[in-house]
């Protein structure tokens, strides 16, 4: 009688304390071949710190990992890369300036390859593309892709390198509805092939659409493994947070005067707008989405008071705007929620209470005389600790030791703390488990009722759908007319991959 096939990956009694801070507590969990796991969690409940565990980026306190049965070795990446184990990391890590080939080959020979190996690595690269439906051009250059195709190079170069385990992290996070259904039929052909996927993402309905099994992490333990087809959205939900969650509603309201107006504006960069035209009222939500890199920099830049444009007009409050003048957001009752919360939100090395005034060092509350007021921005981040449950332990706390989601609680708090006439909200929510989503969205709508006008800039279209009272869709850096309810989710799509007429 043969002894049954090994599983493809098994870790066991895995745990891994950060100083006081328990981040997996005795983690077991088996996939098997062909198999597609969804990994749930809440921001900050383990599920990065175990991946990161099974890569060889952290070592274990307790508990090991079998790999085709195969015992993996602890704390070296490249034994999980020859082990089969691929990372395709939400935020891409390839070379704009090199082809979809040398990125794909990078690290895997020396630079003096023949041109023979560029051959034979040609053609297994489009038998790969073929293989699991993964069109990319091999001599592209990466910088001329879309994100789809990004992904799928990401993807291809795990592939390549003989991954039969690959981890999937918020993998949808930046796609379009037509793309992500593309990258599903490609998990399928894996699952098909003997592949083992595990998918980590906050995007309930597709974790349940393509999962065989879901897990579910809180507080660094496993309180859950179900069947993917016994679950809803509601049930997994509830396991992630402890409790009952539900997205709030918009309610209709009467708009009020124009807090954002350009009007056939122009402006520099690739792609430059061309003939914008945009107005946000106070009390309502602008929704402008698109594939990323069709201009939607441009337009935070104008409304951040980052850029002044080349031609046409640019009004923030009722104002004309002229010059630069960034400093002078707050002031101007401006608030933004930058897209990249590590360069662009933060000072990872500054603590959380010297992060959470980094942009009110004009606000007396907090600055008197030149001197800053450090007991009274201690006091404010401990507030929006409380009020916005960041995860963390303290004011104290260097801001790089937060988990993603609740780097993106202290900057979201940071920006509605002041009562903002217009916010400027760039991706809010990627990378927040549900229960961060639901309050976020509540915290836009609640601005919303006492008189704010929010440009929500997005890539998730669920997310425009539900929040905003119009939608604009930007395309090579033109700004269709608005878009009001009911919403046409195919024509929208379509529109953003330049398919559709813009209505102007």
């Amino acid at each position: 009688m043969s002894s049954p096939a090994p599983l493809a990956l098994g870790l066991y009694g895995i745990s891994k304390r950060f100083a006081s801070k328990l981040a997996n507590d005795d983690i077991s969990l088996e996939l098997a071949p062909g198999e597609v796991l969804g990994l749930l969690g809440e921001n900050g409940a383990g599920k990065t710190t175990l991946i990161s565990i099974l890569f060889g980026h952290y070592v274990a306190d307790a508990g090991h990992i079998e790999v085709f049965g195969q015992r993996l070795a602890a704390g070296s990446p490249s034994a999980a890369i020859a082990a089969g184990v691929g990372l395709v990391h939400q935020h891409f890590t390839l070379a704009a300036n090199l082809s979809v080939l040398d990125n794909v080959m990078a690290g895997t020979q020396s630079i003096f390859r023949p041109v023979s190996s560029r051959r034979l690595a040609r053609q297994k690269l489009r038998a790969l593309s073929q293989q699991f439906g993964l069109a990319v051009e091999p001599d592209a250059k990466v910088a001329r892709l879309s994100v789809g195709e990004r992904q799928r190079v990401e993807i291809l170069k795990s592939l390549y390198r003989g991954a039969r385990i690959l981890v999937l992290d918020e993998p949808t996070a930046v796609l379009t509805p037509i793309e992500s259904a593309s990258l599903f039929e490609a998990l399928g052909r894996m699952a098909a092939e003997g592949l083992s996927v595990i998918l980590i993402s906050h995007k309930l309905d597709e974790v349940l659409r393509v999962s065989d099994r879901v897990a579910i992490l809180r507080a660094g333990r496993i309180v859950a493994v179900r069947p993917a087809d016994s679950m809803d959205r509601g049930a997994l939900a509830e396991l992630m947070v402890g409790r009952r969650v539900s997205r709030p509603s918009r309610q209709a309201l009467t708009a009020g005067e124009p807090v954002l107006r350009l009007e056939g504006v122009a402006s520099q960069g690739a792609p430059a707008l061309s003939d914008a035209r945009l107005v946000v009222h106070a009390r309502q939500i602008v929704a402008l989405v698109g594939v990323a890199g069709n201009g939607q920099r441009a337009v935070i830049d104008l409304a951040c008071g980052l850029a002044v444009p080349r031609a046409g007009l640019l009004e923030i409050n009722g104002r004309t705007v002229r010059r630069a003048h960034a400093a002078g957001m707050h002031a101007a009752q401006v608030a933004r929620i930058p897209e990249d919360r590590h360069e662009e939100g933060v000072v990872g090395d500054l603590r959380l209470w010297e992060n959470a005034v980094l942009e009110d060092l004009d606000d007396p509350r907090f600055v008197r005389l030149g001197w800053l007021r450090q007991g009274a921005a201690r006091a404010q981040t401990a507030r929006l600790i409380a009020d916005f449950d960041i995860r963390c332990t303290g004011p104290e706390q260097r801001t790089r030791l937060l988990s993603g989601g609740n780097m993106q609680k202290l900057i979201i708090g940071r920006g509605l703390d002041a009562n903002p006439r217009l916010i400027v909200a760039c991706q809010p929510t990627r990378g927040l488990d549900e229960g961060a989503v639901v309050d976020t969205h509540s915290r836009l709508l609640q601005a919303r009722e006492v008189g704010a006008g929010v440009l929500l800039i997005t890539e998730d279209l669920d997310e425009a759908l539900g929040l905003a009272d119009s939608i604009v869709v930007i395309q090579d850096g033109r700004i269709s007319a608005p878009l009001t309810a009911p919403y046409d989710l195919q024509r929208i799509a379509l529109m953003m991959l330049g398919e559709a007429a813009h209505a102007h």
